[in-house]
């Protein structure tokens, strides 16, 4: 269900597309977008709807309110909401307009985006100090009404420019002490990626709770420390498989396997083939 008051200026926008196959193709795709020139009593609500939606403000505030929390969206700061949860959003309280554009967004693109900028379902505003984002969000508008598919390739290039730009700011924006071990971690790994993982010691050496560890180490390294040391491993058996004749069970236990069986149906997995097979491809590529 949606409810709404347009209290916008006349010469706000409102754009809807129907995407097409060249749209659904990309990992980002828009079905709406607009620019409104929302005045005091500017609101709305609604249930759900599939898709996530950009807002950016450029003049006044909005209030945003989704799982008992608000946001106020100042000039400047962009937030990507979920709409397949309750939402309102309206003219901040004491704001005597809310300027802002807005996009109805999704695609596995976006998706991927949601564990940095909706952590926890929990909204955050993102201050974009120096990004042109009018530039952004025209193209978008511009894409929404040619329906080609060259359009649709620039709306996705735009949509991953802010949501990019997003994502940099919040990582960025995060405590120097909190990257720090992070990256503390992310070194031990890759230090002793031979050796058996016991996350209780690199959760003792973080001085931080379990759950609130791993939550920084996907934010900062995007993905958990037992994936990014499979990966380091994988990595290193691939140089062990090209560059040396070392039997596949030697190598699988130099870069940290108990046994061949477990590392050949790891390695398959991540690399798509089996170490021989790996192995030789690399050595025809020569």
């Amino acid at each position: 269900m949606l409810t709404y008051n347009m209290d916008v200026e006349p010469r706000s926008r409102w754009l809807r597309t129907t995407p097409g196959a060249a749209a659904l193709a990309q990992p980002y795709h828009c079905s709406e977008a607009g620019l409104f020139y929302g005045l005091e009593r500017f609101a709305t609500a609604r249930t759900d709807k599939e898709s996530y939606i950009l807002f950016y403000t450029l003049e006044g505030a909005g209030l945003i309110e989704q799982n008992n929390t608000q946001v106020t969206l100042e000039k400047g700061n962009m937030l990507l909401l979920d709409c397949r949860t309750p939402q309102s959003y309206c003219t901040a309280p004491g704001q005597s307009c809310w300027y802002h554009y807005w996009a109805h967004v999704d695609g596995p693109g976006v998706k991927a985006f949601v564990p940095l900028l909706i952590p926890g379902q929990h909204l955050c505003a993102v201050p974009l100090p120096g990004m042109d984002v009018r530039s952004s969000f025209d193209r978008v508008l511009d894409g929404v009404q040619a329906e080609t598919s060259v359009s649709a390739i620039d709306n996705a290039l735009a949509i991953h420019q802010m949501l990019a730009a997003m994502a940099r700011q919040r990582l960025s924006g995060g405590t120097g002490s909190n990257r720090a071990t992070v990256e503390r971690a992310a070194n031990y790994l890759r230090e002793h990626y031979s050796e058996p993982l016991c996350l209780d010691e690199l959760i003792r050496a973080a001085h931080m709770s379990k759950s609130y560890f791993l939550r920084l180490f996907r934010q900062y390294m995007g993905t958990t420390p037992y994936n990014y040391l499979l990966c380091y491993r994988i990595t290193q058996a691939k140089d062990l498989l090209v560059l040396t004749d070392l039997p596949v069970g030697t190598i699988a236990r130099q870069v940290g396997f108990a046994d061949e069986s477990n590392f050949s149906t790891r390695f398959s997995a991540m690399a798509g083939q089996s170490p021989l097979q790996y192995r030789r491809s690399a050595l025809l590529k020569k």
